[in-house]
């Protein structure tokens, strides 16, 4: 597991004797992106509810770090589709609320948050709502508030789906940059193959019933490189390939 953040080993659950997923073996490497691309009901969800601990497997294991953290909640963050900010708190308050959930004090809290505001690109926001803030600016405020929380792994399920496209263009271009600034490890599930193209180091196709992981896909085009690699028949060439694997 030498270099691995998170790795899985032969992943196993079913509900009322239905198996969902079965033997899941997957691998993050540091400050990798990987996406878990699949049809509805193959078993993405499953899979980040044992990722993060908030569900125990029936069988196999989840390590961080070669720590078997499985059913252990609180050891790598979770963000869902929804950025789920609190209307009636402020920026700094919606940020912090994992630390301070974890026991943190709210100065230090604030203290560990603000250095990152810039980074995240929310500079001006501390102090206002949810509501004062763009589609674009809640996003990084969720994803903010995940970072500070991960230990080095965030699973983002569709973190982009609610947005315009032309805010998730912009979006997709911004997290590939602050990746670069920040020691994150990243595992998507999306829907959007291209986004999955985009924005992946690797990705993963998971399919069939129960969901297994029908193919592994590396995209060999380094990140400051894929907004020309967009417009590329190597690009639909991959498109094409990970449609095919869907079916």
């Amino acid at each position: 597991m030498d270099g691995m953040k998170l790795t899985t080993k032969d992943l196993c659950k079913s509900y009322d004797n239905r198996i969902i997923i079965e033997d899941i073996n997957i691998k993050l490497k540091e400050k990798e992106i990987v996406s878990i691309i699949g049809i509805s009901g193959s078993g993405k969800t499953t899979l980040f509810n044992l990722l993060s601990g908030l569900e125990m497997p029936d069988k196999g294991n989840v390590f961080l770090d070669a720590e078997d953290i499985t059913g252990q909640p609180g050891r790598i963050s979770y963000m869902l589709q929804k950025d789920l900010l609190l209307p009636h708190k402020k920026i700094k308050d919606n940020v912090a609320l994992g630390l301070i959930v974890k026991g943190m004090s709210k100065k230090d809290a604030y203290k560990k948050a603000e250095g990152l505001f810039e980074i995240f690109g929310l500079e001006g926001t501390t102090e206002l709502y949810p509501d004062q803030l763009s589609g674009g600016m809640r996003q990084r405020a969720a994803l903010l508030r995940t970072y500070l929380t991960a230990n080095g792994v965030a699973l983002l399920d569709e973190p982009f789906s609610a947005l315009d496209s032309i805010t998730k263009t912009q979006m997709h271009k911004w997290y590939l940059d602050m990746m670069l600034k920040l020691d994150l490890s990243t595992i998507f599930i999306t829907h959007d193959i291209e986004e999955a193209i985009y924005l992946s180091d690797r990705i993963y196709i998971l399919g069939g019933s129960p969901g297994i992981i029908k193919n592994e896909v590396s995209i060999d085009i380094p990140r400051n490189k894929r907004e020309e690699f967009i417009e590329t028949l190597e690009f639909l060439s991959y498109k094409k390939q990970l449609k095919e694997m869907l079916l």
